[in-house]
């Protein structure tokens, strides 16, 4: 069985091949790194999809029950609507219209790639492809504990160690146009893909199960 991981990076993105090996994969577009990979049983990427159009979506509340004390880690996803506003201040104006929500810059910044996700899944069938979030994996992964923040020495350490206690040796070195904490983020998603291939991903919320989006999947 082989899995992908995905999280976002200055140089595009990058991605945990988890298989009989474990790769670091890195390219400029989500479609790149992605045929990059090969065939793949699950895809877990640290991205929203399926975005709201008329109110905030319920699994960030879901997300940041798990994060005691790290709930501002899980931004709000913005509105479907936000994806065409040409700056800022109009995608602020869109998000407000739509969810009764100001846009966080945060947010704002993440829009480019939503919008890439979205039209990379707009085409792409077969291979399933879910969300999910490396704060709330990593405390899964750690028993519902969350840990010290992933720029902390502390925070870096715990995580490497986690994701060696579930099987995954990655090597997390920093790259030009990627840092650490995004090789560690794409490695804890990998980690969902694998439960996901295998039947035992928890669903935020728990149903409808069958269907993939939108929810969090640890």
């Amino acid at each position: 069985m082989t899995v992908l991981g995905v999280d976002g990076c200055r140089s595009g993105w990058v991605g945990v091949l988890l298989g009989t090996t474990t790769q670091v994969l890195v390219a400029p577009t989500i479609e790149a790194l992605v045929d990059l990979a090969g065939r793949v049983e699950a895809v877990a990427i640290d991205i929203p999809i399926d975005l709201p159009t008329t109110e905030p979506r319920n699994v960030e509340r879901l997300a940041r029950a798990r994060l005691p004390g790290r709930a501002s880690t899980v931004f709000n996803a913005p509105a479907s609507d936000v994806l065409d506003a040409p700056d800022y201040h109009a995608g602020n104006a869109a998000n407000r219209a739509a969810l009764g929500l100001g846009l966080s810059k945060q947010t704002w910044y993440l829009v480019p790639k939503i919008r890439e996700v979205r039209d990379w899944l707009a085409g792409r069938s077969g291979v399933p492809v879910v969300e999910a979030h490396p704060e709330v994996c990593f405390a899964a992964m750690n028993g519902g504990v969350v840990i010290d923040g992933k720029t902390t020495a502390a925070g870096e350490a715990a995580r490497v160690r986690l994701l060696a206690d579930h099987g995954i040796e990655v090597t997390a070195t920093p790259r030009r146009g990627v840092a650490v904490d995004d090789v560690l983020d794409a490695a804890a998603t990998a980690w969902t893909a694998r439960r996901v291939a295998d039947g035992v991903a928890e669903r935020l919320p728990a149903e409808p199960r069958e269907q993939l989006s939108p929810a969090i999947w640890v």
